[in-house]
């Protein structure tokens, strides 16, 4: 584990649409660096942020395909699970 989620929470959309495993599994990869489906750009951003404390963005699929963001707060204060569409 890389970093603190703090504060967990899931979005109605995300709760109704997704799978409580596929969720535990990206949370497992987004606490452990595995940003999931992001460009070179955005995990290097994220690399950084670990380094420097700022937000922490990673989107995933669902065994459904459905995509779905976590965002953890720049003070590691929550996490938050969402559909793109949420945002």
């Amino acid at each position: 584990m890389k970093f603190l989620l703090g504060q967990t929470v899931i979005t109605r959309g995300a709760n109704d649409e997704l799978d409580q495993s596929d969720v535990l599994m990206a949370l497992q990869r987004h606490t452990s660096g595995d940003w999931g489906d992001l460009g070179d750009e955005d995990k290097q951003a994220n690399e950084d942020a670990l380094k420097t404390g700022a937000r922490l963005f990673s989107a995933y699929h669902s065994s459904k395909g459905t995509k779905f963001w976590i965002i953890t707060e720049a003070d590691r204060s929550a996490t938050t699970i969402l559909l793109p569409s949420e945002y």
